[in-house]
């Protein structure tokens, strides 16, 4: 039962934009212009994170029947947000790479799921050119093998106990400045900056093998 006056108990702290590395200021057919923007979006989503839970700490539950619409919209738009977040976070740290075809681990799970390094990548690409927001290439944990995901959103569509390292961001804003409508010329672009190094590390620690 609600007590009266009570409000949710959120603890949480702000958090900062991570900076990014000086060599995704150097990509090869992605330019500093379109990476200063998209960094200038994905400041947006640590902002409204940091706004959205101070507003959630300041609601009011004793009047639960009038706030669970607010309240609704506010959780929505944080998932929104939070998935902003770490979606853009595994993109720019994984790019920055000389691209090319994996040689370590993940690579061997990629040919091991996929048939080759060239299946894959031609599905990551047509999963990218249909989706509206993002294409994934996720480790799932219940059968042990990577599978690659559709997203028409910053919060679409979770996939439970799977592990994302490989993250796609086709929304306009990732491509529009360099490619304008040519999508899958800049998917080429993203495969070749891809830092394969980072991509094993993740993969190293979460423990994930062949």
């Amino acid at each position: 039962m609600l007590r009266r006056g009570m409000t949710l108990a959120f603890k949480f702290e702000e958090i900062a934009a991570i900076e990014l590395k000086p060599s995704l200021y150097e990509l090869d057919g992605i330019s500093r212009a379109a990476i200063e923007a998209h960094y200038s979006l994905y400041e947006g989503y640590v902002n409204k994170r940091n706004e959205i839970l101070g507003k959630l700490a300041e609601i009011d539950l004793s009047a639960a029947n009038q706030v669970y619409s607010e309240l609704r919209a506010l959780k929505v738009e944080l998932s929104f947000a939070v998935g902003g977040i770490k979606n853009h976070e595994i993109y720019f740290e994984h790019l920055g790479g000389g691209g090319g075809d994996p040689d370590g681990v993940v690579g061997d799970l990629i040919k091991r799921d996929f048939g080759s390094i060239a299946d894959w990548r031609a599905d990551l690409k047509a999963t990218g050119m249909a989706g509206r927001g993002w294409a994934w290439t996720a480790y799932d944990w219940d059968e042990r093998r990577l599978y690659n995901y559709v997203g028409d959103a910053q919060n679409t569509y979770p996939i439970w106990n799977a592990t994302p390292l490989v993250a796609l961001d086709v929304y306009e804003h990732a491509y529009f400045l360099d490619y304008q409508t040519d999508r899958a010329s800049y998917i080429d672009a993203f495969f070749d900056n891809l830092d394969w190094s980072t991509i094993d590390d993740w993969a190293s620690r979460n423990q994930i093998r062949k």
